[in-house]
């Protein structure tokens, strides 16, 4: 197994393997940001092209280096001061000016592209690996996954497939007994499992939040209103 494999292999705890590796990289591409090219000329054009990023990369990285006593609110303050003045500058020549892509958007999408991609190419060392670990893939990347052995890896799908439903199976049945515990008839408590179950249920259907998944879900057109509006 090459190191890249060892990588992916190394992500493969709870939850989805693809979400942890992109959380991962996120965050350590904000921290870069803070640490070390906060006044970066091209990472501020980069910044000014978005206005400042996405709204959740924004927000994110204020979080970040709030919750860093090494970094505090400083070098997103520089940053943002450059994106206020250049917006003050645009209005001021009677200008609305129009966000471009979030850079950091870009990035992940280019991540989880390469992840995925990474995980079909050494799908034959790391299916067994899958099989035996508490992982589960989120819809999205299983989706991904799939997509990509069903064109070049008929067998592997088919086996991706089987393993992908009994872990949800698994993972259901602890849902249902966590819920069980709740009766006051119960004697016994939830275990840690069953406790662990409820965020994993959530992962598995909807992925960790990253910039990548909270990219497409607001990409999506808007959807009717409640039947009984």
């Amino acid at each position: 197994m090459d190191l890249i494999g060892m990588y992916l292999r190394d992500a493969m705890g709870e939850g989805c393997p693809v979400c942890r590796i992109l959380r991962k990289y996120e965050e350590s591409e904000i921290e870069t940001i803070l640490y070390e090219h906060v006044n970066d000329p091209g990472v501020r054009e980069k910044f000014k092209e978005s206005l400042g990023l996405c709204t959740y990369h924004a927000w994110k990285t204020l979080r970040e280096a709030y919750s860093d006593p090494l970094l505090g609110p400083l070098g997103v303050a520089i940053i943002y001061e450059h994106m206020l003045s250049s917006y003050v500058s645009s209005l001021e020549r009677g200008r609305i000016p129009e966000e471009g892509e979030c850079f950091l958007c870009q990035l992940m999408e280019e991540k989880e592209t390469n992840t995925v991609e990474a995980l079909a190419e050494r799908i034959g060392e790391l299916l067994p690996v899958y099989e035996d670990s508490e992982s589960v893939l989120c819809r999205r990347h299983y989706g991904m996954l799939l997509s990509i052995l069903r064109r070049t890896n008929p067998d592997a799908a088919e086996r991706l497939e089987t393993v992908q439903l009994e872990k949800l199976r698994v993972l259901r049945e602890r849902l249902g007994s966590f819920i069980d515990k709740f009766d006051y008839r119960a004697e016994e408590k939830p275990t840690k499992d069953e406790i662990s179950s409820l965020l994993l249920a959530i992962e598995a259907l909807k992925g960790l939040e990253t910039g990548v998944t909270v990219r497409k879900t607001r990409g999506r057109k808007s959807r009717r209103g409640f039947p009984w509006r």
